[in-house]
């Protein structure tokens, strides 16, 4: 509507007598002085300052409800106040432009909550910026030169985003009214910057599974270039609609836009959970503990059975080290990234939702459902315009955040190059279509693959089973090999587990699901709640041992507090120690042969190792790293790098055998004894030596300390078998545990564990092997 002069002249007299009367005065001339000495032209008004009085909130109402009438006489009150202040700050014909700012209460909404109700007024949108446009001048004033009178002649033009006046073509002048030529004097013209974003809505807020929204933003004057594609802000705008382009036909739906006065960036950390006197002591009480790493473990998911190692890795993960930024230009990232390769069913995919859950920003993609430019950004053409724009990805949408890939080895090779910078240098630079631009990308990646023959390969090292190439593999700091466990005691212990979990029902929803019954337990008290109530139908019976699970609320803020209030620095003993760690780390595999481990030793892996003390550090809430920190650093890293997972259940396999053998046997012993006595002693003599020879083999198996005499036919034999299996399955190394296996099959006489030891120190004499008796690991010469 247009703005008659005298409503405007009652409302402007109605702004400095309020400004006059009360001691707002004061701190506006303060606010004005400051943005003279900036050089600035846009001041801003805290509404705050307006609700502390009766009038004042009476003017803050109309002016969020009714911008159309209030914006712009509130403009020429301030530009009027700027010039009793500096009388020479201002040229002619210029303006002060105002931006608010303030508790909006019910008017601060995302893209999600702007509805028709809210067109025509003021109210603050936040969310994250997903695309920018150029900055292009768009003209307010032309000036036009007639030749033949020599007269000069001016049009103002005004459209959606003006605050007074009725909008105006934008067709320039040709001819006068008289129909004499015209021409523009572009040099006299005023113009101001335009630029058109679009933000959308911020990930861990939106609704799950639906498409997130998104708002048009038009920014202009100096509001432009506040921010670029990733940043997450809060837009003061009025929120208006425009008529759309119809082609002859009367469409009664509009195109909505937000025209923005003031834009502020949003903190990442925003959205976390604040704290009380209570958590933090909480939190003080609870770091001190010594299992405070385990407890922090079991309750990042513990619908999950086992995994302590990559818990562990996950919590240490969303902690991350110390990010630095040197002088000469260096960065070094402190974010820490993890993959996990396995078999199917594994609750890989689990343990990723589980971070989503917890991680104060987090986004999930999947390795078929992204392309590299959805991950990085992307440089797409303006439907309006016709001009090229910047999009940013996921990866820099989760600036400072984790970003979680699932079916990771499913992605083009050259979709997962496009994320090499962004795990290292941590930016994503673009050169395309004439727009060369650097985007940070600051996050942590968690990737979940499957073997490349779709089942983990026992037979093949983790190198051929991953399938991925080194110089992606090494930007990863840990990579655990999870496999399916035939183990009939784990399979009992997981099924009770699953069981409990299916039949547990949360008192609120009869339907709740698992991964919600812990953020609904108690409400009341989550604030200041620790630990988990226990609940026999979902924990099962109490046991001797003390089960303690932290609430999904006290876990996020433990993770928060530590992660941004605790900044570590490495003390000389653990710089040594790290030092030290790393070049036996080199040396053993560079001893070892190919694929000894999933993750190659470079550079990368020293880094790593920093990482994780530091991470560790944080956990702990200490202000140095110390020996201890290095030393859980490592523990996890060997974890991840020798996959002793995967040497565990090669051992409890062969444990198994060996107790089946065990039972087996003791089964004739027992057969034998329900016999009548002189009719084993007679079978006895009559098998004479030979099954004097296996009682010897069996007494020396079950106390493997007695000395053992080795013939040479023996060790001729255990040395023929270990060669055949040698050039048979083309290895160089085998654990101790599968020698036995090897030796005995098809042996006559079966070998003992005793003989094992003493016919491999034998070998090893002769160099013909070298025994690592640290790692039971048998290497041949």
């Amino acid at each position: 509507m247009d703005l008659s002069e005298e409503v405007r002249a009652t409302n402007k007299r109605a702004f400095l007598k309020f400004f006059d009367q009360s001691e707002l005065s004061i701190e506006l001339k303060k606010d004005i002085n400051t943005m003279i000495n900036r050089q600035e032209r846009r001041l801003i008004i805290k509404l705050s300052h307006l609700y502390n009085h009766r009038e004042g909130a009476d003017l803050a109402r109309r002016l969020l409800q009714n911008p159309s009438e209030y914006m712009q006489p509130l403009c020429d009150a301030m530009t009027e106040m700027v010039r009793s202040c500096d009388a020479k700050y201002l040229k002619e014909g210029e303006q002060v432009l105002v931006g608010l700012d303030g508790p909006f209460v019910s008017r601060r909404v995302t893209p999600r909550d702007l509805l028709s109700g809210f067109i025509g007024s003021i109210v603050c949108v936040e969310g994250i910026v997903t695309k920018c446009s150029l900055v292009r001048p768009k003209v307010v004033k032309s000036v036009h030169f007639c030749p033949e009178t020599g007269k000069f002649t001016t049009r103002e033009y005004r459209d959606i985003t003006s605050n007074m006046g009725l909008p105006t073509g934008s067709v320039y002048p040709t001819r006068d009214d008289q129909g004499k030529l015209l021409v523009t004097e572009y040099g006299l013209c005023t113009y101001k910057d335009h630029q058109t974003l679009s933000m959308q809505e911020v990930p861990e807020n939106s609704a799950p599974g639906q498409l997130p929204r998104t708002v048009d933003v038009i920014l202009e004057d100096d509001l432009v270039d506040k921010c670029k594609p990733g940043d997450r802000v809060a837009i003061v705008g009025i929120y208006k609609a425009l008529a759309g382009k119809s082609k002859g036909n009367v469409n009664g739906v509009f195109r909505t836009v937000l025209i923005a006065n003031s834009v502020f960036p949003l903190n990442k950390s925003t959205t976390a959970t604040q704290f009380g006197n209570k958590d933090r002591d909480n939190i003080l009480k609870i770091s001190k503990r010594d299992d405070v790493f385990d407890l922090l473990a079991n309750s990042l998911a513990p619908s999950i059975y086992g995994h302590t190692w990559i818990k562990k890795s996950l919590v240490l993960l969303m902690l991350g080290g110390s990010e630095k930024n040197l002088k000469n230009g260096t960065h070094l990232r402190g974010d820490i990234n993890m993959m996990m390769v396995g078999d199917p069913s594994v609750a890989k995919s689990q343990l990723l939702r589980a971070i989503l859950n917890i991680a104060p920003l987090a986004i999930s993609t999947t390795g078929r459902g992204s392309s590299g430019v959805g991950l990085t950004a992307a440089v797409t053409s303006d439907q309006e315009t016709g001009e090229r724009r910047l999009e940013a990805g996921a990866m820099v949408l989760a600036d400072r955040g984790v970003v979680c890939i699932d079916e990771f080895d499913k992605m083009n090779d050259q979709d997962r190059v496009a994320i090499h910078e962004v795990m290292e240098q941590q930016t994503v630079t673009i050169a395309k279509a004439g727009i060369h631009a650097s985007l940070n990308a600051r996050c942590s990646v968690v990737a979940a693959a499957n073997p490349i023959y779709g089942t983990y390969d026992r037979s093949l090292t983790p190198t051929k089973n991953i399938g991925l190439p080194d110089s992606l593999l090494s930007r990863f700091d840990l990579l655990f090999i999870v496999l399916d466990q035939m183990d009939p005691g784990i399979d009992r212990q997981i099924s009770e587990h699953v069981l409990r979990m299916h039949r547990f029902r949360s008192t609120m929803d009869g339907d709740a699901d698992v991964g919600t019954q812990y953020e609904r337990e108690d409400e009341g008290d989550a604030n200041s709640t620790v630990f988990v109530k226990y609940n026999r139908m979902l924990h099962g019976r109490k046991t001797s041992r003390k089960r303690e699970t932290f609430t999904i609320d006290f876990l996020k803020k433990y993770i928060h507090y530590a992660k941004h209030r605790i900044q570590p620095e490495l003390t000389d003993e653990a710089s040594d120690q790290i030092a030290t760690a790393y070049a036996e780390l080199r040396s053993a595999s560079s001893n070892a042969k190919t694929g000894a481990g999933t993750l190659p030793i470079t550079a990368r892996t020293l880094e790593t190792i920093i990482r994780l003390s530091t991470a560790h550090a944080k956990l702990k809430l200490r202000r140095q790293v110390l020996k201890a920190d290095v030393d859980a650093a490592l523990q996890i890293l060997n974890f991840a790098i020798y996959h002793q997972e995967l040497t565990e259940m090669e051992e409890r396999e062969q444990e198994r055998e060996r107790e089946n053998e065990r039972k087996r046997r003791s089964e004739n012993n027992a057969g034998d004894t329900g016999r009548p006595r002189h009719q084993g002693a007679r079978n006895d003599r009559e098998n004479g030596d030979a099954s004097g020879r296996t009682g010897e083999a069996m007494e020396v198996e079950g106390s493997a300390g007695t000395d053992v005499n080795i013939s040479p036919e023996r060790l001729e034999a255990f040395s023929a078998a270990l060669g055949r299996y040698r050039h048979a399955q083309h290895v160089e190394q085998i654990s101790v545990a599968e020698i036995e296996g090897v030796v005995n099959s098809g042996a006559s006489v079966p070998f003992s564990t005793a003989e094992i030891m003493t016919l491999l120190e034998m070998m090893e004499v002769e160099n013909k092997l070298f025994f690592n008796r640290d790692a039971n690991v048998v290497y041949f010469v």
